[in-house]
């Protein structure tokens, strides 16, 4: 049986910690043991979170970074491993999207999805990747990608097009990378439950969606723990390269 503190020990980097699914993930880390720099462009959310995991003993490292910004994350890496150690567990979360139609998406609003969905996430996969790979010791490389990643959300093609690459470059990086002993696999969420969307789910538009979707509900944050936890531990040593859905039967639900 796993000990409830099976991570003891390592240090786990989770970008986009400030709100949503990656706080949640934080404290599901902490709660396993390991230690967490928490990554996000703004640092005042993560002394808050960074006291919740201190709370129950845990250890939280806030780090600014800004995944738009290749210096950003090599910096805020840099900082974290000083701290804390070798970055064993990275959980690379940082997203956003621009909702709109296709023919009416501007520049601007694809240029900011992209750079930080797909340009951001591989960027901070090669910062941790050259540490990973320089102490030789391998790890586990987590990234969130969505169920957008296989199938159209309407209205929103850059942040589809932007979690189809974060799921192919998982791919790209376990053929690359398994032979340091680095474990690259992804998650792609369904809809979950954040406190951006929240008042959302309670619109007549929503409740709408809701009634469309296979079980008609939307997850919370914590849907996604067993998950995180299987990736971020030994039970996926003999895993490389794959993509878990966590969606409640989304993606095989035609509509």
């Amino acid at each position: 049986m796993i000990s409830p503190n099976f991570l003891d020990g390592k240090h786990a980097l989770v970008t986009g910690a400030s709100s949503g699914l990656g706080w949640q993930f934080a404290l599901t880390l902490a709660r396993a043991g390991a230690k967490v720099s928490l990554a996000a462009r703004s640092t005042d959310k993560l002394e808050e979170l960074a006291r919740e995991i201190e709370a129950f003993d845990g250890r939280a490292l806030p780090v600014r970074m800004d995944v738009t910004d290749v210096a950003s994350i090599q910096d805020a890496v840099s900082a974290a491993e000083t701290e804390l150690g070798p970055v064993n567990i990275l959980v690379n979360n940082s997203g956003i999207s621009a909702l709109s139609p296709s023919e009416s998406i501007s520049e601007e609003d694809f240029d900011a999805v992209m750079n930080t969905n797909a340009k951001g996430a591989f960027f901070v996969a090669q910062a941790v990747g050259q540490s990973m790979i320089k102490h030789g010791q391998g790890g586990k490389m987590i990234n969130i990608a969505s169920v957008a990643s296989k199938r159209v959300l309407k209205n929103n093609i850059a942040y589809c097009m932007s979690k189809a690459a974060v799921a192919h470059m998982t791919a790209a990086l376990a053929e690359e990378w398994g032979k340091y002993k680095i474990n690259v696999n992804g998650i792609n969420p369904g809809y979950i439950v954040t406190g951006i969307n929240r008042d959302y789910w309670e619109t007549d538009h929503g409740k709408k969606l809701i009634a469309k979707l296979p079980r008609r509900r939307v997850g919370e944050p914590d849907a996604l723990d067993g998950t995180l936890l299987l990736l971020a531990g030994p039970g996926s040593d003999f895993m490389n390269g794959s993509m878990i859905e966590v969606d409640d039967g989304l993606t095989v639900k035609g509509f």
